[in-house]
Formats: C-alpha cells, sequence, structure tokens
C-alpha cells in the first residue's frame, strides 16, 4: 500500500469515527443531554470516544500528505498517534471514560494494522490539510495582527463598531443559505490560489487546507483565512458575519450579484425585541 492511501484510509477512518460519534449523540433523548457536568452513563460513553478521535485526527493531520515517510514509517507513526495523542478534553479522565478512550484508540490501532494487507483496496482522495505547529501558528497571528490588525482571533465587524469602508461584511446565512463559499473559492481561485491558511479560536491549531475545504463559516470556533501574501483576510464571527478584505473583497464586490440582499446587521442596529 502506497503512503498516500495509508494516510488517506487513516483521515477518512477518523473522520467517519467522529460522524458516526456524533450522530449517536445526537439520536439521545433531549432530556438525557444535560449540562454542566451532569452527564448521563451514554454520554460518558460517547464524549471520550469523540475527544480522543478529534485528538488522533488532529495528530494524524499534522504529517505532511505532500511529504509523507515510507509506508512502514508512516504505519509507525499513525500506531503512534492512535497511543500519544491528547488535548485538553483527553486527561484526567475518571476511570469508565478512561477504559472507553483506551477502547477507541485500540480500534484505531487495529485499523492500521488490518489496511495493508488488505487486497485492491480503492481510497477516494481527500483535499489537501496539514495542521500547524504551535510555532507556525504564533507566526501567523503576529503577520495578521501586524497587516490587518487583527486581535486575538477577532476582528471587524467586532473589534470596532467603525467599520472601515474597504471591509465588506455579510450575513453568515449568506454562506449557507445563499452562495457565498462558492464565489469566495471561485474569486480565490481566479486569484491562482491553490491553498488557504486557516486560524481559530480555542486553542485550535489551525493549518494549511486546499481551496475544496475552505469554508469561511462560524463552527463554535472563529475563523480568520489568509494565504502567505496576506493581500486578502476572511473572519467568521460569533455574531453571524463573515468579513472580507483586500484583493478577495475587491472580486467578490465585483462578482456578487445580488450582494446586498446578503448584508450584515450588527446587533447595536436591530430592532429591540
Amino acid at each position: 500500500m502506497e503512503s498516500a492511501t495509508l494516510h488517506t484510509m487513516a483521515r477518512r477512518y477518523l473522520r467517519s469515527r467522529n460522524g458516526k460519534l456524533y450522530a449517536e449523540y445526537a439520536a439521545l433523548p433531549p432530556e438525557s443531554r444535560r449540562r454542566l457536568g451532569d452527564y448521563t452513563d451514554e454520554e460518558k460513553r460517547i464524549f471520550p470516544r469523540q475527544n480522543v478521535v478529534a485528538a488522533m485526527l488532529r495528530e494524524v493531520e499534522r504529517l505532511d500528505p505532500d511529504d509523507l515517510p515510507p509506508p512502514d514509517r508512516l504505519a509507525a507513526a499513525l500506531a503512534t498517534a492512535a497511543t500519544t495523542a491528547q488535548s485538553i478534553f483527553t486527561t484526567d479522565l475518571g476511570p469508565s471514560e478512561a477504559a472507553t478512550a483506551a477502547a477507541e484508540r485500540e480500534l484505531f490501532r487495529r485499523s492500521i494494522k488490518s489496511w495493508p494487507a488488505a487486497k485492491d483496496l480503492v481510497v477516494e482522495p481527500l483535499g489537501y490539510r496539514r495542521v500547524f505547529s504551535d510555532e507556525e501558528v504564533a507566526g501567523w497571528r503576529h503577520r495578521l495582527e501586524q497587516r490587518w490588525g487583527l486581535q486575538q482571533t477577532m476582528w471587524h465587524p467586532l473589534i470596532t463598531q467603525d467599520v472601515p469602508e474597504d471591509v465588506l461584511v455579510v450575513d453568515a446565512s449568506a454562506m449557507w443559505d445563499g452562495p457565498g463559499i462558492e464565489l469566495v473559492r471561485e474569486a480565490l481561485a481566479g486569484m491562482g490560489l491553490r491553498r488557504v491558511v486557516e486560524v481559530r479560536e480555542h486553542g485550535d491549531p489551525g493549518s494549511l487546507l486546499d481551496l475544496d475545504l475552505f469554508e469561511p463559516v462560524y463552527t463554535g470556533a472563529e475563523g480568520v483565512w489568509t494565504d502567505d501574501t496576506l493581500d486578502w483576510i476572511a473572519y467568521a464571527s460569533h455574531e453571524s458575519s463573515v468579513a472580507f478584505a483586500g484583493t478577495l473583497a475587491d472580486r467578490l464586490r465585483a462578482t456578487w450579484t445580488d450582494l446586498d440582499d446578503w448584508g450584515w446587521v450588527p446587533w447595536w442596529d436591530q430592532p429591540a425585541k
């Protein structure tokens, strides 16, 4: 098995596991979804698995798909990720949660061992994504602060009520219910871009990803996007806004025919309910 196939198998497996576990949680009756740590036994069965899957996926995607080691070394690296991957959500677990997390790690280790022996295995490719090191993320944050005035992971329209005229702000619904995502991708492709830098809040390590994987949306974590030139920026906030500036904003204003229909209204200008 080629290294690219093995790496893609690992990414697809972990993404699939995450989706399955999320669906299991969503299927729980509403009265079972408690908060403030008062979790049911069923939730305790799901949460540790989700968290360890996310940690393992992060470590697997730290490997550069463009520069993978030979298959045997890659398999060893994947097994190491299965054993050692951690996050703030996978430490200090109680006995039952720790046992559940360990079982999820073992499932991944067994899968890694089984894939090289599989014959005629066909794996659909995944878009490029390489998770950054902490040092890389710090570097990108500094560059964005210097070029665009980023504050932590916040930008316009949240850092001031006086949004600069050259900043384009649309409602987040333009991304999901409107043509926003495709128009943004088309604009960047027209600028010759293939990959985008993504930095998010809450300790997310950030990544370099294919344009086809780029979605300028709020996911529970605010996001900022740019590329090596820093000629443009995109920012998705928790206030249902998505902002653009630089060459990307210029292109969107020129190509987005119904742009005025997707304008963002700040909360301080909305009528009282």
